[in-house]
């Protein structure tokens, strides 16, 4: 009996989460034409982190040697998903990296420390990041 009341809750817990889902009508679908490198790309980087995440989760945990020519591949295939990303909205990787860098000084003037990274001014980090 418990079993089964609890079945039922998941059911009951699926159909509100349905509710809310946002259906593929065709505003959406053609907003998903148009974004379908960046779709590529997102899957492309999930996979290649994860990949890169395995291999330190097999050093540290399982005692494995750090394969560092996999490690350079993986961030290798993560920097060619973040190129077509980055084509496919118009940055380039050197405003990009200049920008990071402008907005991790604005969060840190003098070095990282963990108020600051606690008490973060996120208006002025956007303005840092506008240049």
């Amino acid at each position: 009996v418990l079993y089964y009341r609890e079945i039922m809750k998941m059911k009951e817990y699926i159909g509100l989460a349905l509710r809310t889902e946002s259906k593929p009508g065709p505003d959406l679908l053609g907003r998903l034409k148009n974004e379908a490198r960046a779709v590529h790309a997102f899957f492309g980087l999930l996979t290649e982190v994860g990949e890169l995440a395995d291999a330190f989760k097999r050093h540290i945990f399982y005692g494995a040697p750090l394969d560092l020519t996999n490690i350079n591949e993986e961030i290798g295939d993560i920097l060619w998903y973040c190129a077509i990303l980055m084509d496919h909205v118009g940055v380039d990787f050197e405003s990009c990296m200049a920008a990071n860098i402008r907005k991790l000084r604005s969060r840190y003037p003098h070095q990282f420390n963990e108020k600051d990274a606690v008490t973060r001014d996120l208006a002025k980090e956007k303005e840092a990041l506008k240049g």
